[in-house]
């Protein structure tokens, strides 16, 4: 597998709404597995396609506990429920953390790697992982969503915070 290099803010590719995926072969899954790499190498949960410079619908993104890996071709949301407002980071813009109100339930369909067809419904962290991804497909960034910045100061003391209280 390969690492790939990540596309940083701003750039063009990012900002584009993304083509959908035609074909299916081989160039796709390792397009998919170097992604899948990369994203884990960066310590990410997600990763995008544009984030890579290809512009196509395509996500990778670690569900659960399990940390199953789901990937996302061509997607459509058929639904969201609920509200919540969570602390977000991106891989293609470093160390930006904020506040993101988004759905806290997603039902999703697309295809996988093969081009099958799928549903998925998620929610909570995962709900949020899979929206940020498929914003990223079509060129929507989350720091147009921040409603709140956060430094990484106030992160670590927000993590220290956390591990005093369990």
């Amino acid at each position: 597998m390969a690492l790939l290099e990540i596309v940083k803010n701003p750039a063009k590719v990012l900002e584009t709404k993304a083509a959908p995926v035609t074909k299916f072969d081989a160039e796709l899954a390792k397009l998919l597995d170097d992604m899948y790499d990369t994203m884990l190498e960066h310590d990410g949960v997600g990763i995008a396609a544009p984030q890579v410079n290809k512009s196509i619908q395509a996500a990778v993104v670690e569900m659960g506990e399990e940390r199953a890996i789901l990937e996302i071709i061509n997607p459509t949301i058929l639904a969201t429920d609920g509200s919540a407002i969570e602390i977000e980071g991106c891989l293609s813009f470093p160390e930006l953390y904020g506040d993101v109100e988004r759905p806290d339930y997603v039902h999703i369909k697309a295809q996988d790697r093969n081009g099958e067809w799928y549903e998925v419904e998620a929610a909570g962290f995962d709900a949020r992982v899979i929206q940020h991804e498929i914003d990223h497909l079509f060129g929507v960034l989350f720091d147009k969503k921040i409603t709140r910045v956060y430094t990484l100061e106030e992160l670590d003391e927000m993590a220290e915070a956390e591990e005093e209280q369990e």
